[in-house]
């Protein structure tokens, strides 16, 4: 009989901590509200300090919220110390057995459960192999490198198949390569597990291509959630769409329902596709968004109307190169990111007179929502 797939929900959770130097108290999480359902992959984005790992560890039950009620598949949560949820979570700091090899470790927890052997060693070595540690089940964990460690962590939790599986930052000790190689691996596996996986991060990288669902933090407080996708494409307030990698934000002055001036970019003016409405205080243009513009097809937008052709002159720009990209910023402030290949070092051709963005690129935002 499979066991029926279960929901996660946080229910106005709030988290206080005592400042030990001033005494005050603080939020480190405040009246946050969420449902999760089974089979959903959802990311808990923010910096340092805004919460995220509180949230976690308040699932998987080594917090307890000062505020609200956790619920799991509709029970109550709250008063389960964490060996009585079906949660597991990977820590930052591996929290392997250090007097285990590889093997012990991930098959701790089906021993606990008193499964048979023969299928504790046959789901061991499976996960193995799927984080490519085969051959390494006798090692012990002293003899592992930081990345190993952590891969030993992560097949340890998915060999015991938990309803919600926690991750605080699982991918933060691994170099570049591998780091990408098992968020790759990870989102496979994850694909086919079909119950809740939470993943705490602060990379937004790893935050789009992982996830489904994406709650963004700060300071204790969610600004908005949705699904990822969609978060990252209208991500409602200036504070979110710097989380989402949006560089380029301005305060504006409304011209007209589908036309800005941006202050904070020596009063360029813009057309939006969108309607700017009364509550819309910015906008936000992402570094990838500007075309280079020629001069015949700029007389020719010029010439044909209108304030619509949201024409960007280039002038004095600033020029880092980067392996694949420059970095170019311009005299407005506003910043321009161009791809190139690896051989190219001269930028001499690439920076044109004149830019310009479509109105659909332009994202409207709102102070304080």
């Amino acid at each position: 009989m499979k066991k029926e797939k279960k929901g996660v929900r946080l229910e106005h959770i709030s988290k206080i901590y005592q400042d030990p130097k001033t005494g005050k108290e603080f939020y480190a999480v405040q009246d946050t509200t969420l449902d999760i359902e089974a089979g959903t992959f959802v990311t808990l984005l923010g910096p340092s300090g805004c919460g995220k790992t509180t949230t976690l560890r308040m699932i998987a039950g080594f917090e307890s919220p000062d505020e609200g009620e956790i619920y799991l598949g509709g029970q109550p949560i709250n008063s389960l110390t964490p060996n009585k949820r079906d949660t597991a979570m990977v820590f930052q700091s591996y929290a392997l057995l250090p007097h285990y090899n590889v093997f012990d470790n991930v098959a701790y927890g089906l021993k606990i459960r008193k499964l048979p052997k023969e299928e504790i060693k046959k789901r061991v070595m499976d996960i193995l192999h799927l984080v490519e540690m085969d051959g390494m089940e006798s090692r012990m964990t002293n003899q592992l490198s930081g990345g190993q460690q952590q891969r030993v962590a992560l097949a340890r939790i998915l060999a015991y198949e938990p309803e919600v599986l926690l991750l605080d930052e699982p991918f933060s000790a691994m170099d570049a390569f591998l780091r990408e190689k098992l968020r790759l691996e990870l989102a496979q596996v994850l694909k086919a597990y079909q119950k809740i996986s939470i993943l705490v991060t602060h990379d937004r990288d790893e935050a789009f291509q992982l996830c489904d669902y994406l709650l963004l933090l700060s300071e204790g407080k969610v600004l908005t959630a949705g699904k990822t996708r969609e978060v990252f494409a209208d991500p409602k307030t200036p504070q979110a769409a710097r989380l989402t990698g949006c560089k380029n934000i301005s305060r504006i002055l409304r011209l007209g329902s589908h036309r800005v001036r941006a202050l904070d970019w020596e009063g360029l003016e813009l057309t939006t596709e969108k309607e700017v409405g009364e509550e819309i205080t910015h906008i936000g243009i992402r570094a990838h968004d500007f075309v280079p513009v020629s001069e015949s097809q700029t007389e020719a937008l010029s010439t044909a109307g209108s304030g619509e052709a949201s024409l960007i002159l280039v002038e004095d720009p600033k020029i880092t190169e980067m392996p694949f990209e420059w970095y170019i910023t311009l005299k407005n402030g506003l910043w321009w990111k161009v791809e190139k290949d690896i051989h190219t070092s001269d930028p001499s051709g690439i920076i044109p007179r004149w830019l310009r963005v479509a109105p659909s690129a332009i994202v409207l935002l709102r102070e304080g929502q």
